[in-house]
């Protein structure tokens, strides 16, 4: 099956064996077309010889028609209902070439076989095309059910030989059996740990997978830099073996080195598409949450549900879930319940817009911490709902805000933006007036120290641009880069929530933190990346579109570390950004502006650019 799964990846291979066989399926279905129309008895020898005659031009017809159709580029193991209708649209065309030929070169044949044989056709040529899929779709189904996971472990360190002993050790993971290391420590070669033995390096993995029939192979590599994942990422991939990974920050805040088994997880593309690990310090980020009540305002979201994992490790006294949307709540606390069986959890529905909802939940579960992750983010959308925008995103930190000081947590922590910067939309605008809000609660407050954490684009985001090239790609693509160039910062989910909790450390009141987002990602580079990562081709099997650089959009982001005034934490990639000018009549402007959001006033870009002076309306966007 490997082999001859490898023989028809090749291009080349793969036209010859579809030429052929189509060569020989025309040769058939004319054949048996006769034979059909004739009952299977003698055929009259005018009509054999009429076939003889013409059988090379249909051959030259269906080769020329197939060829413009794309239908010898199609990849058998992905064939699809669209293959099928290309193959279909194909062989009508071959029929009705063929008839109008043998019409105008009185070539006589019983117009009959012609319908015969375009049905035979579509059978042979899309059975073809679909034979392959499913018998490797029984065959892989077949092996799940009958065999027990061969896992390969990549990393012979500490890591893979600690989860090794664990998964020894844990009865529930009988079902995998680990029959080989790979490191790329020459020194290691030819060694063993509990009989298994370290079988050579990377560029061995394809060969050892085939010799030891692997199924399964685990990265245990927490320490190596991103482009070093990436490279072994691209071997693995080619054996076609279910890939799963041991994050660096789960190790990190799990310094025993106990239940690895349980934060190993299916690979994701934030594994090789983020930059080198960021280095935080955990003893730190541990004792700050550690027996403490925390609360996460939007803990069903990208990165409040990050922020929940990072926290459950931290073995918080009581850690709270609120979120508006009950589906991503109850994702997020099925997942911690499962993980964290011991951990104090509470996961309730309400809205931050909601001040009574939200003041039973502190009376009743007394936070000490509040992580503030609940906001309308989506910038085109909030562009066209702006008043949706000041809503959730100001009258919801507004609220949550009064709260913390009514309840006198220790700490509040904004999850912000760094479109909150010199802003050019409502979404921006409005993560302004929130860090205003912040700032101007901290000088209120003697009891809570109120902080917001800044950062740009985060990788795999609800409405990223991650997302949307996934779908693309699902879709069978094209997918959509609007220039070659374009180049923009990102941050891991992961990485971005680790250097949350680490700026929450540093918290003194009144801070806005500002992450350092490193080197920018060309655009059209993660597109390529993410078309190999779902196992296909760039440009062979999934196509990418340059769509040209819309309205106002810039190629290049502004690094939020090039603002002036930043000065330094203990961490080099947490900055401490300038205190915002905030008037004394802000909380009364604020109220204003709030009322006319629930009158939908037309003019609330207006009103907010009054708040926040360097908010620059679009004129040319709807919705204003």
């Amino acid at each position: 099956m490997k082999k001859f799964e490898n023989l028809v990846k090749n291009k080349k291979n793969q036209i010859i064996i579809f030429i052929f066989m189509d060569l020989i399926f025309l040769l058939f279905s004319s054949l048996l077309a006769l034979e059909l129309r004739f009952d299977f008895s003698v055929i009259p020898s005018r009509y054999m010889h009429a076939l003889w005659n013409s059988y090379m031009i249909d051959c030259i017809f269906m080769l020329i028609i197939f060829l413009l159709l794309k239908i010898y580029t199609s990849v058998w193991r992905y064939a699809s209902v669209t293959e099928l209708l290309n193959v279909i649209d194909g062989c009508v065309l071959l029929e009705f070439s063929s008839f109008i030929y043998h019409y105008c070169f009185n070539i006589t044949l019983p117009r009959s076989f012609f319908i015969i044989r375009l049905l035979l056709m579509i059978i042979l040529v899309g059975g073809s095309r679909f034979s392959y899929r499913i018998i490797r779709t029984i065959f892989i189904k077949y092996n799940k059910r009958n065999r027990k996971k061969n896992t390969m472990i990549i990393g012979a360190g500490a890591a893979g030989r600690l989860l090794i002993d664990e998964l020894y050790s844990n009865k529930s993971a009988v079902n995998e059996k680990v029959v080989c290391m790979i490191d790329d420590n020459p020194n290691l070669k030819f060694t063993y740990f509990r009989n298994i033995p370290v079988v050579g390096n990377r560029k061995s993995i394809s060969k050892n997978v085939e010799k030891y029939n692997v199924y399964k192979i685990i990265i245990a590599m927490p320490s190596a830099p991103k482009e070093e994942i990436a490279k072994i990422v691209d071997e693995c991939q080619k054996t076609k073996c279910e890939i799963s990974i041991l994050p660096s920050i789960y190790l990190l805040l799990n310094k025993d080195g106990k239940e690895l088994t349980k934060n190993v997880r299916p690979l994701s593309y934030e594994d090789f598409l983020g930059r080198d690990q960021i280095v935080v310090n955990n003893d730190e980020i541990v004792n700050n949450i550690k027996d403490k009540v925390i609360l996460v305002t939007g803990g069903g979201g990208s990165i409040g549900s990050e922020l929940c994992r990072q926290i459950a490790i931290a073995s918080p006294k009581t850690l709270i879930i609120f979120d508006v949307y009950e589906n991503n709540a109850y994702d997020i606390q099925q997942e911690l319940l499962r993980n964290y069986p011991e951990i104090d959890l509470h996961t309730l529905i309400g809205s931050v817009r909601d001040y009574d909802r939200l003041e039973k939940v502190f009376r009743e579960l007394r936070p000490e911490m509040v992580f503030h992750a609940a906001a309308h983010k989506h910038v085109p959308l909030m562009e066209v709902s702006p008043n949706e925008a000041v809503k959730n995103n100001c009258l919801g930190t507004l609220n949550v805000a009064k709260l913390s000081y009514k309840y006198k947590i220790q700490k509040f922590v904004l999850v912000s933006s760094d479109k909150a910067v010199r802003p050019t939309n409502i979404m921006g605008a409005t993560k302004r007036i929130c860090e205003m809000i912040i700032q101007t609660y901290d000088k209120i407050s003697e009891d809570t120290d109120y902080v917001a954490v800044r950062f740009g684009n985060v990788l795999g985001s609800n409405g990223s641009v991650i997302p949307l090239f996934l779908k693309q790609i699902e879709s069978g693509g094209p997918v959509t880069v609007t220039d070659k160039e374009m180049r923009r910062f990102f941050m891991t989910i992961p990485e971005a929530v680790s250097l949350i909790l680490q700026a929450s450390v540093y918290a003194k009141g009144g801070e806005i933190f500002v992450l350092d987002m490193g080197e920018p990602i060309k655009i059209y580079d993660l597109a390529e990346k993410l078309i190999r990562f779902k196992g296909y081709e760039p440009n062979v099997d999934i196509p990418i579109k340059i769509t040209g650089l819309r309205p106002g959009e810039k190629l290049y982001e502004e690094r939020l570390m090039d603002e002036e005034g930043l000065k330094k934490t203990p961490n080099k990639l947490i900055s401490i950004g300038q205190p915002l000018e905030i008037t004394e009549t802000f909380l009364d402007d604020l109220d204003k502006l709030i009322k006319s959001s629930y009158e939908n006033k037309d003019d609330i870009k207006e009103k907010v650019s009054k708040i926040v002076t360097t908010y620059k309306i679009d004129k040319e966007r709807v919705g204003k």
